[in-house]
């Protein structure tokens, strides 16, 4: 295929920022109506390649060609002008407002002459653009009240609102349910279908093979390959992406627990609203144990969460550590008690992104004699406490005085990582411990983990990915609307039984589905 057919044909980008060249001489074409998979490790710099497409950066070097013809994209309205949308990982919503009034915001249809909003005509163009591409969503719904996977219709719709034929997705999946990840893909097929061209980076394999029809992969800046889809297995692209052949599954001898070191008992909390999220749980986790919670997301595991690491008050029950009751104990107190903790949200309860790594290291631990004394840090210790947790768990991409925001997601995550492990901890908690990371460093945090199993620690590991439940877990408990409805041997168990047990299903239903 000449170059001069593809729909985009991107050569050369180079983008310097100071001290990395994210993109280095990176070439990437797409042909019209197909879908092009991205992929690589956190920082390979796939997010910068997407950024320049859409204008948010000025490339330093490079030609990009857009249906034949030599463009120059200055700003995201240069893109959009020319049919170019972009649906962001962290969405760009104004969640007070309403479906439609986020979609047509900055291009409202006016009458009486312009001086009017026409909400008619915008509802009706909303519906419409629903209708055609299967994106069903309540016009009307304020986005504040919608599911994150609603939220993201929004956003696909806000894109062809605005007449995109190239639509680029990234990380769509990282925060959405097993379910709205299937329904996203059918959203792509249509998509597809309507003769839409999609590009979207991702970290996840099995997606990739599930849903692309070719694939690029960017490493170190480079671009290294572009693929046919059906022509590679999920081993071939990770070692593409990585340079090195990955364990795409863990390896791990037979759990041997002792002791046991957490105990609920009939715990109830409540979520924002003052409803009942937990309901009567009822759970142990034994020293040289993993036991996973399995669940579709909004069942009550994130309220579980915090009320174990200090962050929500229980309503009743209780929580035992060491046969020591903590229930309702400050997140501080909780830590001391040699509990670690790996929050589902990063960027929430994980790190300050305006700190530098210095700061993020010691987060939550900046009272301890080896840091501060009387209040005076000595910033002496930090600084080799920090360059060791650098180096030991492979944090890319910064220096010590970088800002966190200045991190990939991956090394984000591996530094929250380094952090809580390198205390020693007897339990650990770790929500969505590998979300948003690509292969190379999911392989890492797994292993860190299964080393503390090891070491003797007691793990609960909350997590969306069945596939990283049943990797690590020794017991999996399975949460269905706040509720404890089974508790299986991983070895005695698959994704198709834990699948039907987290929609409510009964163990022994016909039914399970997959990503094709």
């Amino acid at each position: 295929m000449a170059r001069e057919e593809y729909f985009l044909d991107m050569r050369n980008i180079t983008k310097l920022f100071p001290g990395v060249k994210a993109n280095d001489n990176v070439n990437l074409s797409i042909k019209t109506g197909e879908i092009h998979a991205l992929v690589g490790e956190n920082g390979a710099g796939k997010t910068t390649l997407m950024n320049i497409l859409y204008g948010l950066y000025d490339p330093d070097g490079g030609e990009i060609y857009y249906k034949g013809k030599k463009v120059k994209l200055k700003d995201p309205q240069k893109a959009i002008d020319l049919g170019i949308g972009m649906v962001h990982q962290h969405f760009m919503l104004v969640q007070p407002l309403t479906v439609t009034e986020n979609i047509i915001l900055g291009n409202e249809p006016r009458k009486n002459k312009g001086l009017m909003l026409d909400r008619r005509k915008a509802k009706k163009e909303v519906q419409d653009i629903s209708k055609k591409y299967g994106l069903f969503v309540d016009p009307d719904a304020k986005i504040r009240d919608i599911s994150v996977g609603m939220q993201q219709r929004v956003e696909i719709i806000k894109t062809l609102y605005r007449g995109a034929e190239l639509l680029i997705f990234d990380e769509p999946t990282a925060v959405l349910t097993p379910q709205e990840i299937k329904e996203l893909f059918e959203i792509f097929r249509s998509l597809k279908k309507q003769g839409k061209t999609i590009i979207f980076i991702t970290h996840k394999l099995k997606e990739v093979k599930a849903i692309s029809d070719r694939i690029t992969v960017l490493r170190d800046g480079k671009s290294v390959d572009t693929v046919e889809t059906n022509e590679v297995t999920e081993a071939d692209v990770a070692e593409l992406m990585v340079g090195r052949q990955v364990l795409l599954k863990v390896e791990k001898t037979p759990a041997q627990p002792t002791e046991e070191i957490l105990n609920i008992k009939n715990l109830k909390v409540d979520d924002n609203r003052g409803l009942p999220a937990v309901k009567d749980v009822s759970l142990s986790v034994k020293k040289g144990e993993i036991l996973g919670i399995a669940g579709v997301e909004g069942n009550g595991q994130s309220e579980l969460v915090e009320a174990l690491t200090g962050l929500r008050e229980i309503k009743s029950g209780s929580i035992e550590l060491r046969n020591k009751e903590i229930s309702n104990y400050t997140a501080r107190k909780i830590k001391r008690e040699k509990v670690a903790h790996i929050p589902e949200d990063r960027h929430k309860h994980g790190l300050i992104m305006d700190f530098d790594l210095k700061e993020n290291t010691i987060l939550g631990y900046h009272d301890l004699d080896k840091f501060s004394k009387k209040g005076i840090m000595n910033y002496e210790n930090i600084a080799k406490y920090t360059t060791k947790l650098i180096k030991e768990y492979d944090i890319r991409g910064a220096g010590m005085q970088s800002f966190a925001k200045n991190l990939s997601g991956g090394n984000q995550q591996k530094l929250i990582v380094a952090r809580e492990f390198s205390h020693d901890p007897e339990l650990l908690i770790a929500s969505q411990p590998t979300r948003g990371v690509d292969v190379g460093s999911i392989e890492f945090i797994h292993k860190q983990i299964i080393d503390r199993r090891d070491n003797g620690a007691a793990v609960l590991l909350v997590s969306a990915e069945l596939s990283e439940i049943l990797s690590l877990s020794d017991r999996i408990a399975v949460i269905f609307e706040g509720e404890i409805v089974d508790i299986l041997e991983a070895s005695e168990t698959d994704e198709m039984e834990l699948g039907k047990l987290m929609t409510g299903s009964k163990a022994d239903e016909a039914g399970g589905e997959t990503l094709e």
